[in-house]
């Protein structure tokens, strides 16, 4: 299987490298497109200097229409399965065959990534302690919850993690999923989407590194607004 890498990028000069070799690391085969969602940084220069491609946004679009930009050139580039992940260095790139591995069987056609079935993480300490405590308080007890919430409303699928940025998908399977919200509601729309064609799903654990900086509780309410009013222009 060609496995294509898509990864959403906005002013992440400081992580896009790293996050790029720690991919190739875990499997020097998958193909990797970076989506450079008009970055006034150094994103978009880091990338190129990575060897990967790089698609550019010339105005800022979100996230979720990177993804879809990502998404047409892994499928135009022939990719049987397709990961999205994020460029900001929280996830590991390690747990990523695992997603894999069940496309390949044919046992599923997406996986979905949730920081809520297994709560470890090695992150700063490395004690091993409870990841969810490690979510900043403002996302885990009020925007978290929220979103899950509206995100059952909205698509009918209960899930533990209704916010996640890694997911893999069959070629099929994206072939049938229309990513029409370009920004924060796109996970919603996607799992409308799987509810809509019927699609096979799990949903994986992964282990998250929060940073500090890209948590502010502002940024977290503005997910919840974008799938309110997400739901409302559908």
């Amino acid at each position: 299987m060609k496995t294509i890498v898509v990864i959403p990028a906005f002013n992440e000069e400081d992580h896009i490298g790293h996050v790029i070799q720690d991919i190739r690391a875990v499997s020097p085969a998958w193909d990797i497109v970076v989506v450079d969602d008009a970055s006034t940084d150094k994103t978009y220069e880091h990338a190129r200097a990575s060897g990967v491609a790089v698609v550019r946004h010339v105005v800022n679009r979100g996230q979720g229409a990177a993804l879809r930009t990502g998404t047409e050139w892994a499928l135009l580039h022939g990719a049987d399965s397709i990961i999205h992940f994020d460029a900001d260095g929280q996830f590991s790139a390690r747990e990523l065959p695992g997603f894999i591995e069940p496309l390949e069987k044919g046992k599923e056609t997406i996986v979905l990534g949730s920081r809520f079935l297994r709560v470890k993480t090695d992150q700063n300490n490395g004690d091993n302690s409870d990841a969810s405590k490690r979510i900043p308080w403002t996302k885990r007890v009020i925007i978290l919850p929220v979103a899950r919430l509206i995100n059952w409303y909205i698509t009918g699928i209960k899930l533990s993690d209704a916010h996640n940025g890694l997911r893999a998908f069959t070629r099929d399977a994206a072939l049938k999923i229309r990513i029409t919200q370009d920004r924060m509601a796109h996970n919603s729309n996607i799992v409308a989407e799987i509810k809509k064609h019927n699609l096979r799903f799990k949903e994986m654990p992964v282990t998250v590194y929060y940073h500090s900086y890209g948590q502010r509780a502002g940024a977290g309410f503005a997910i919840l607004s974008d799938l309110f009013f997400g739901k409302l222009i559908k």
